[in-house]
């Protein structure tokens, strides 16, 4: 590595300032914010990613390397674990750029992330570069001005050992990827993939879905009554507690395995009769108050965000999932709005502290302000201290309003979050009072409780989100009770009995997963988002709702990992090798050392043994069953097939649907499903016009319709139902129509093309040319009309699936443009603001705030993006040169694209964003 010398580390800065600088950093958003911060002396210029990495398929392997027994796993195992690297042909032109600019630069500045990962791309760079011209290392937590020259001007070395600690992540996430799932392919079904880290995410899923399995439901009654002392306001809630003395039973009291009470002895299992006899007595009378017991209570705000506590609000107020939110998060740090998202460190600067309580004093007055200064502890084991929270970049926090402007309302939504959150971080605490008031009813005990806020503190600018252990929001509003006191008289308004259930243990959200991960010590920031969606990816879960349910395929992968590869299963061993990547990261550890323990073993088999053992004592036979039940001598089971799982009885199969949570797959639905599947298919009637019968067949993607029964050989035609179509409404008329699809609605009244109504994989739309749009719920495709689909093709195209089911909100009406006669508005995007007249887009250019543009400056837009068309050829030649001019992004979309069945077997993959 070229190494700058004294002269040039003690003068730094002012001697560069003379001289030609290159600095990478890994996406052109980011190069395009620094840029704004440098001189003309220096070129920004983006890696896209990672330049190199261990080859994706056998065709990258180096012949000399190809006949080698380890040469597939890209790692020479038999030589201190010595990884091959290749430059993929999507970054050649890349790297040649960089080498082309380098020719002409008197310093080199490596600007990647603060992270390990960022270590690790800064560490490639250098390799693949070979610079001979002096080399730094520059890091910094925000993109703002003085972070950057701060940065400059104390430019480090590389972290060899924080490299080192990422290589051997990646090494022992590929070994594991790459010698366990080609096991899982011939055992059990082809395509499946295993993860170091992964299949232990898997594992907590399908544990769940085991318990909620064994889980035996139980009834019990309450009793819930609304009361009021007399001439006193307001009226209030009391639920039974006690009777007789002894406490009324309720859910948790019940083992959830047995559906029977853990202590009978000491609970009454209140009954139908019972509950209706305390509401007698509550209506008879008397009802007095037992007892009032007022305790104050003081609330201190949580700590500034860390990654996972970003992903876990993220996903519970604004319901984006754990990527969304990551790339959202990317945005606004790689425009300087906010500090670096990963990080377990719940550090605040001092530079922050400062602009925090300056911005509370004129915001909220000096009585909002916390007396002191608050520091938080990091949590999280082997944080990283130097990192900090994730908060507003700079020491004057931009405005939510700004960002909304610039960005759009995505990421207006999570700067709010953020920024709120650290403002209320150094804010004075909430204080209150907490009041619970026992009321007697004959030998009845019922509690009511209230909640009264004396001094809102911090909650004046944030409420956490705080969920209880099934997923419930727990916060508590402010519930006033009336001034009581012992002996007072009170009167029922209304007493109803409650029929209640207990409920089987919920399953994981991703913000819950994470937190799991967390607290286990699996996994770190830069990683819990892509696990995630591997796991949501690799079709070992799904989303229902907010939950994440775990496929049969999942039950079944996790069941043979357990058996075979108990250790690397364990949530114990896996956070123990965590921190064995973080004893190598600080130096303690030795990267060839830890792999040979993983890879061979040390008193333990290691992984090599695993798989060679797991080769010969696998039983497909056994390991690809999943027993429901058994039926008249026959064990009814669930099978992982090649093509999916189906059920199976010995004698009769029936597929089961993907999205089929296991815990409603009982013995008595499978039988029935068997049985159903082994009828002949009735036919709808015949086809109006082909005189085929027509089937409605519900199969492993859902419901759907077939024309004709395939007997002659040829495949027969088939067609989804429309979403939320009830099956009892599909006659053979409907069916018909559904078959019909796509269908030609007539030639566009603008284009003279065809306009054709559809239904596809991700619902029904519209479609005329280039040109498409989602039909709104309230519209279906077999009874769309030709001016409805022009209505809505005619309409601003929005970002996102949806489409025309979301109507945009303008930030700002300009008026009529007097030389086309339309409405033009600004509007935000996903991307940032743009102004439209519903016909012809213009983005607003950056650095100018959207808010401040007059009609005239927006019909100017306007003009020039319509005469950039214009001069382009038509719309569509317009987006072939705007594509032509971003070979950086088709590049950077390419590394995203799996090159093989082996690539898909790798897992925990950091997240860099491109």
């Amino acid at each position: 590595m070229g190494n700058p010398d004294g002269n040039f580390l003690r003068n730094g800065f002012n001697s560069r300032m003379a001289s030609k600088s290159l600095v990478i950093v890994e996406s052109p958003t980011k190069a395009k914010t620094i840029t704004k911060f440098l001189g003309k002396d220096f070129v920004v210029r983006a890696s896209m990613g990672h330049v190199r990495d261990l080859p994706e398929n056998a065709s990258e392997v180096p012949a000399k390397m190809k006949k080698e027994p380890w040469a597939r796993l890209g790692v020479n195992v038999n030589q201190e674990f010595e990884p091959i690297y290749v430059v993929p042909k999507n970054k050649k032109e890349q790297v040649k750029e960089l080498q082309d600019l380098l020719k002409t630069s008197d310093f080199l500045y490596l600007a990647t992330d603060e992270d390990r990962e960022g270590e690790s791309i800064s560490w490639h760079l250098r390799e693949v570069l070979k610079p001979k011209i002096p080399t730094r290392r520059l890091v910094f937590h925000e993109i703002t001005k003085d972070a950057i020259l701060h940065s400059l001007e104390n430019a480090r070395e590389i972290d060899e050992d924080l490299v080192r600690a990422q290589e051997t992540r990646r090494i022992i996430d590929r070994l594991f990827g790459y010698e366990v799932s080609p096991l899982l392919w011939k055992k059990m079904a082809p395509g499946l993939s295993a993860g170091r880290v992964q299949s232990v995410a898997v594992r907590l899923l399908v544990e769940r879905e085991r318990a909620r399995i064994r889980f035996r439901t139980a009834d019990y009654w309450s009793v819930k009554a609304k009361l009021a002392k007399p001439g006193a306001e307001p009226s209030f809630e009391a639920e039974l507690l006690s009777l007789g003395g002894k406490r009324v039973a309720t859910s948790k009291d019940f083992n959830p395995e047995t559906g029977k009470l853990d202590d009978p002895q000491a609970l009454v299992l209140l009954d139908k009769a019972g509950a209706e006899r305390i509401v007698g007595l509550l209506n008879a009378g008397p009802v007095t108050v037992k007892s009032v017991e007022e305790k104050p209570f003081v609330q201190r705000p949580a700590a500034p965000f860390l990654t996972s506590s970003l992903q876990m609000e993220s996903n519970s107020k604004l319901r984006y999932s754990a990527k969304r939110t990551m790339q959202v998060a990317q945005q606004l740090y790689e425009n300087g709005y906010i500090t670096y998202m990963r990080t377990d460190s719940a550090t605040l600067s001092q530079e922050a502290i400062g602009a925090a309580r300056k911005l509370i004093e004129a915001e909220y007055g000096k009585e909002y302000l916390s007396p002191t200064i608050r520091t938080y502890e990091t949590k999280v084991k082997n944080a990283q201290e130097a990192h900090e929270a994730i908060r507003p970049a700079g020491d004057n926090f931009t405005s939510p309003d700004v960002v909304l402007a610039a960005l759009g309302q995505e990421a207006y939504k999570l700067y709010d979050l953020i920024y709120k959150r650290t403002v209320a971080c150094q804010m004075a605490d909430a204080r209150g009072t907490n009041t619970v008031v026992m009321v007697e009813a004959g030998d009845a005990t019922l509690r009511a409780s209230g909640k009264t806020i004396a001094f809102a503190g911090f909650l004046k600018a944030y409420h956490e989100e705080e969920d209880d252990e099934n997923g419930n929001n727990g916060n508590e509003q402010d519930r006033v009770l009336p001034a009581m006191a012992a002996s007072d008289a009170l009167k029922t308004l209304k007493a109803d009995p409650l029929d209640r259930s207990t409920q089987p243990p919920n399953r994981f959200t991703e913000g819950s997963l994470i937190k799991e991960l967390e607290k286990l010590g699996i996994g770190r920031p830069s990683t819990w988002a892509s696990i995630v969606e591997l796991v949501l990816n690799r079709s070992y879960a799904f989303k229902k709702g907010t939950a994440l349910v775990p496929t049969f395929t999942a039950m079944g992968v996790v069941g043979l990992l357990e058996q075979h590869f108990t250790n690397f299963l364990d949530y114990k061993y896996t956070a123990s090798l965590e921190d064995d990547l973080d004893g190598i990261s600080r130096g303690e550890n030795t990267s060839a050392k830890y792999l040979a323990k993983f890879y061979f073993g040390d008193g333990l088999p290691g992984l090599k043994e695993l798989v060679s053992i797991g080769e010969k004592e696998i039983d497909p036979r056994i390991i690809n069953g999943l027993p429901l039940g058994e039926w008249e001598d026959k064990k009814v089971e669930v099978r992982i097939g090649r093509y999916g799982p189906f059920i199976s009885d010995g004698e009769r199969r029936a597929s089961v649907p993907d999205e089929m949570p296991p815990d409603e797959l009982t013995l008595p639905k499978a039988l029935e499903m068997l049985e159903q599947a082994s009828k002949e298919p009735e036919s709808l009637g015949l086809h109006p016009e082909f005189g085929m019968p027509v089937f409605l067949k519900v199969g492993r993607y859902g419901p759907y319709v077939q024309l004709g029964d395939g007997r002659d050989g040829a495949k027969p035609k088939m067609a989804s139902l429309v979403q939320g179509t009830d099956l009892k409404d599909v006659d053979l008329d409907h069916a018909a129509k559904l078959l019909s699809l796509p269908k030609n609605l007539g030639p566009s009244p603008d284009t003279g093309e065809k306009v054709i109504a559809a239904n596809g994989r991700f619902g029904p739309y519209v479609q005329s040319g280039t040109e498409t749009r989602s039909l709104p719920a309230d519209l279906s495709p077999i009874d769309v009309t030709l001016e409805q689909a022009m209505e809505l093709i005619r309409q601003p195209k929005t970002r996102g699936r949806g489409g025309a089911a979301r109507a945009l909100t303008a930030l700002k009406d300009f008026g009529v443009n007097p030389a086309n006669q339309k409405e033009v508005k600004l509007l935000s995007g996903r991307y940032g603001a743009y102004v439209t007249d519903g016909e012809t887009n213009a983005t607003v250019t950056r650095g100018t705030d959207p808010m401040t543009l007059t009609p005239e400056q927006a019909f100017e837009l306007i003009a020039a993006r319509a005469q950039q068309i214009a001069d382009a050829g038509g719309p569509e030649a317009f987006k072939k040169a705007a594509k032509s001019r971003r070979p950086a992004k088709k590049a950077a979309k390419a590394t995203k694209k799996k090159g093989s069945k082996a690539k898909a077997a790798e897992d925990e993959t950091e997240d860099v964003e491109v």
